[in-house]
């Protein structure tokens, strides 16, 4: 059984969706049921039971998706230790959003002086996974935005950020000094797709289901704000085109900067890493 595959099963073993599974793996459906089919094939027994909302775990799947989960866990430990004994240690770092943030400058500054001989990967995603890929085994720690599910991760806040609604400058609504929620209950709002973390739609929708055109990147929700008029939520204090206005919302919790890694890795290089975050994000 090859380790890919074995993502691809406990990632359809814990969405229970094989759309949502693939959003999460970010990739497509066809090619991650082909994958499970094989798997099937494999084993020699189905793995889950279909339906048109859904699936659930077989027994063999459920045996499965527990030694799975265990090799899968093994397979990173003899990572690191050979990578250990190889004198070559790198680490992982998924970060969602704004690159630009001070927060990221320093501490990207200071993990570098900490480390200087860590081969340090920076893996760059998109909205629609505010874990970065990290349940997936792309990264080993991610800088992002909660809230999202948080099972089987350990999740240390940063900071939080006040949050306003991003509005066309020639928009009614962008001359104020603040809104609520409620006054822009009429207004289309950017969407994620299907699949998404539900919390993580839910928080920047406003808390209440939403219609509006689906987007993936921070980009394309400006975009949507531009051409559409589509109503989004940014953090205070990002740096806007002259046609976009930002308004602070005086009832939306605010957004918090998180660092994120899997419940159990006790990998020095994260703990060293969560520390660092700490520090660069009290200044």
């Amino acid at each position: 059984m090859e380790l890919r595959i074995l993502r691809y099963f406990v990632a359809v073993a814990e969405e229970l969706h094989f759309g949502r599974a693939a959003t999460r793996l970010h990739m497509s459906q066809p090619p991650l049921s082909r994958a499970i089919k094989q798997l099937e094939a494999d084993v020699g027994a189905p793995l889950f039971t279909r339906s048109p909302t859904g699936v659930t775990l077989t027994p063999v799947g459920a045996v499965l998706l527990e030694e799975a989960r265990a090799l899968l866990d093994h397979a990173a430990r003899v990572r690191a230790r050979v990578s250990a004994a190889a004198g070559v240690a790198a680490i992982t770092i998924g970060i969602l959003g704004d690159g630009t943030d001070p927060g990221v400058a320093r501490l990207a500054a200071a993990y570098r002086r900490s480390h200087p001989g860590i081969e340090i990967r920076i893996r760059d995603t998109d909205l629609t996974d505010p874990t970065c890929g990290l349940r997936a085994g792309l990264v080993d720690v991610a800088l992002t935005r909660s809230p999202f599910d948080e099972t089987a991760l350990t999740v240390r806040a940063l900071r939080a950020d006040p949050v306003g609604v991003v509005l066309r400058a020639d928009d009614p609504l962008a001359r104020r000094d603040s809104l609520r929620l409620a006054e822009l209950s009429d207004r289309r709002w950017f969407q994620f797709p299907q699949g998404t973390d539900p919390l993580w739609q839910s928080y920047w929708n406003g808390g209440r289901p939403r219609e509006g055109p689906v987007v993936h990147t921070v980009q394309e929700c400006l975009q949507a704000v531009l051409w559409n008029g589509t109503v989004g939520l940014a953090p205070l204090g990002h740096d806007l085109p002259a046609e976009l206005a930002v308004v602070p919302l005086i009832d939306m919790p605010p957004s918090r900067v998180v660092a994120v890694w899997n419940e159990g890795d006790t990998s020095p290089l994260i703990r060293s890493f969560i520390g660092i975050a700490a520090a660069a994000y009290r200044h």
